[in-house]
Formats: C-alpha cells, structure tokens, sequence
C-alpha cells in the first residue's frame, strides 16, 4: 500500500540527496512495465518515470490506480529526457500520499462551457488553463515593471467612490452607511489625476466595473485595467507612451511565456508583426469615410462598434489609434480639441483579430470653466466635483492619460476567441459564481 503523510512531518523514505516534490496527479499513462505520472506541482507538470522492476509489484500497482488529482509527495533521481516537459523527468524513488481523490468532476473528455465555468474552481487545474494563467501573471508583472522603469508611482485608487466616472448607466450601487449611495469604481482615473499632481508620472492597476448588460465575448462586468496618468503631457506624447508601452510589455510577455503559447496553439509570430509596424494614428472623420467606402451605413457622430473596428484593423493590416472623437460622445473630462471643437483629444487603440479597443485615452481637459460647463451637460452636479475640480485651481497643467483592458490583451496575446478564460472567475450578467 501507498503509505498517508502527515504534510507537517518530514517523510523517513526520502533519501537526503533527493528533493522532494509536492503536487497532484493531472494524469498516468503507460503499460504494465512503466508508467508516466503527469505531476502538477507549481503550476507546471512535470513527468515522473514509475517503473515497475524499480518499485516492486503492489507499489507498481497501486500507482496504476491512483484517480486523477490525487496530492503527493514524491522523491527520484532527475534524469535528461528531450521529450518530457522541460527536457527532465523524475525517476521515482518514493512516493506518499497526502490526500486522496475521488470521482474528479472534470476529466479529459469533453465537456461544454458552462459545466466548465460551473466547475471552474477546479478547471483552473487544467492544461489549458494554467498556461492562460501563468501567461497573465507574466503579462502584469512586465505592466508594473514597465511603469517602475519609467519612472512612474504607483498609486492605489478606491474600489468605493461618490463620483461617477464614466457612464451612469453602467454603475453598481450600494448604501453607503448614512451617507448615501456609493458605486463600486468604474475607473480610478480621477483620483488618479490628483496624483499625477503631486507625483507627475502615476499610474495605477486593479480590478474596476462597469454594469453593462453585455453578453459578447469581450465584456465582463469585473476587470482588471492599467490607467496612467501624466502631467505636463498632451496627446501626440500620449499616444507614442502608449505604443511603446503596449509594444513592450507584449513583446516581454510573448518571449517569457513562449511554453505556455505552445501549449494553447499559439503562434506568436502573427502579433509581433503587428507589434513591429508602427500603430496607424486614424483620425475619426477618416475612420467614418473608410467605413462608408466599404458599404457601411454610418454618420459622423455615431460610435464605431466592434465588427467595424474590425473592418479599420483588416484595411490597415494592423493595430491603430482612432483619434479626435466626437465631444458628444466622450466623457466630461476629454479636452476639447482646439482645432475642431466638435471633438476631444483623445484616441482609442484597436487592436486587430476580432480583439477590439485594448486602450482608451485622452489629454484631459485642465480649463475649471469648461469642466464644469460638461458635467452640466452631463448632467452631473459639479459640487459633487470638488475635490477634482480644485485641481484646475491650484496649478492646473496639461496632462493626459489613458486605460487598458487586462482581460482583452490576454485574449490578443493567447489567441483566445472569450475573455472569459482570461481571468481565473469571470464575472459576468449572467454569472456570479463559483
């Protein structure tokens, strides 16, 4: 019998030149003479060799019937094996178990996606997944890398807020003790810009919501997003930050996460091409002509949706910058453009491949006349402003800043078709568990 191990306690038959590995079984195969016992130990599986003549009859075949996900502690002799993962394999010499596995829900054989993201707390364990995972570990660490190296301050903006920042329509809601209603914070920007005031160069990164009764494959109602902000900035530097940052820390995540895009079939070769092209900067008008010439029924004015942002990509054959919105359309704070005051300075990025808008930014608008002259337009009472519009009080200077979408890189970067898979519980209308 496989001896039980009291994890707290070191095991006796661990010889003092081996390591032990801790982990879980994600699969077994081979024949009556060897098996191969896939191990998932921090996040990665490795390959254990069990042979038979090595371990005895009972071990052998007790190792046969180990279930799927079952814990152990194993030890072995590391050996070169160009075809196992990382080019090693383990050679058994020990193995204890910690916990046992029963009737494992999800197994190799197929199933739909919603009794996967019913299970979801388990399908983290798979393949599939823990490449998707590790992929964006590695992609948040080149974010906070590539703004500590620029030199920027990283700031930590409320999840609570009394202000809106986007649209209204689109807020959570909750009481707020006796002070009345708080929303669950759309952006950080904001209060961010009040930073940029004190630290010139800010930027913060965590989870923001948007209450959108959206069921596509590029909205969930909780992400994470990357805003920065930085004074005495105006939009053509805003744009080229924002191409080089993109560039970079997609390029950073592609060469340290080449295993993992293996694993999900991705060729990385197609998005470093696109990374290698300078991003197109398209005015808006002109975004709206090309829409027209290729049979779109579309006015000056109107938003540009997902499908005909796709149309623009596939004319430029890589991502672009649409820039110079309509002021009606865009937030309060974008600063009006000065040589068409029908519009704003701002830019959203668009990526190619079906993925859509990855960033949307914009300098912002530092004059304390005409932000108050837009929230009334908004709607919004400016006394509820104060605090940011103190900032057109005292120094204002140009700044501008803008926001990525965590989840919609990922799926750029993995090659995926939802971004549902891109972050480990996706919350959407329709889903708010596990």
């Amino acid at each position: 019998m496989i001896p039980s191990l009291d994890p707290n306690e070191s095991h006796p038959s661990i010889p003092s030149d081996s390591l032990p590995l801790r982990g879980w079984v994600q699969g077994l195969r081979g024949n009556n003479h060897v098996q191969f016992l896939q191990l998932r130990t921090n996040g990665k599986i490795l390959q254990v060799v069990c042979e038979k003549e090595a371990l005895g009859e009972n071990l052998f075949k007790e190792i046969k019937s180990l279930p799927q996900e079952t814990s152990l502690v194993v030890t072995g002799k590391w050996q070169e094996n160009p075809k196992a993962p990382g080019g090693k394999e383990l050679l058994l010499e020990s193995l204890s178990i910690v916990g046992n596995s029963q009737d494992y829900p999800i197994t190799p054989k197929e199933h739909g996606p919603d009794f996967l993201h019913n299970h979801r707390h388990l399908w983290l364990r798979s393949k599939r997944q823990l490449a998707i995972q590790r992929v964006r570990s590695e992609l948040s660490f080149a974010i906070r890398e590539f703004f500590r190296n620029d030199g920027y301050t990283l700031i930590d903006t409320p999840i609570l807020t009394g202000s809106i920042g986007e649209s209204a329509g689109t807020l959570f809601s909750t009481e707020y003790f006796d002070l009345g209603q708080a929303y669950l914070a759309q952006t950080g920007q904001l209060y961010l810009e009040t930073a940029a005031f004190a630290h010139s160069k800010v930027y913060c990164f965590g989870p923001t919501f948007r209450a959108e009764k959206s069921k596509t494959k590029r909205h969930l109602t909780e992400f994470w997003m990357l805003e920065a902000e930085t004074a005495f900035l105006g939009q053509d530097g805003n744009l080229d930050l924002q191409e080089r940052f993109v560039k970079t820390v997609l390029k950073s995540t592609v060469e340290r996460c080449s295993e993992d895009l293996t694993i999900l079939e991705r060729n990385p070769e197609p998005l470093l091409a696109y990374l290698n092209k300078p991003f197109p900067r398209v005015e808006y008008g002109e975004g709206i002509r090309i829409l027209k010439e290729k049979g779109e029924s579309i006015e000056w004015g109107e938003d540009i949706n997902a499908e005909r942002e796709q149309i623009l990509t596939s004319h430029f054959g890589t991502a672009i910058f649409i820039q110079n919105f309509p002021r009606a359309i865009k937030a309060f704070y974008m600063k009006q453009n000065p040589n068409d005051p029908k519009t704003v300075l701002s830019a959203d990025l668009i990526a190619p491949d079906g993925i859509g808008e990855i960033i949307g930014g914009s300098e912002r608008e530092e004059s304390y006349e005409k932000i108050v002259e837009r929230l009334k337009e908004e709607g919004l009472p400016p006394e509820d402003y104060s605090w940011y519009l103190d900032l057109r009080k005292y120094g204002s200077v140009p700044h501008a800043g803008f926001g990525m979408g965590l989840e919609r890189v990922i799926a750029w970067v993995c090659g995926l078709p939802h971004i549902r898979e891109c972050i480990p519980f996706p919350r959407m209308i329709y889903r708010l568990t596990p």
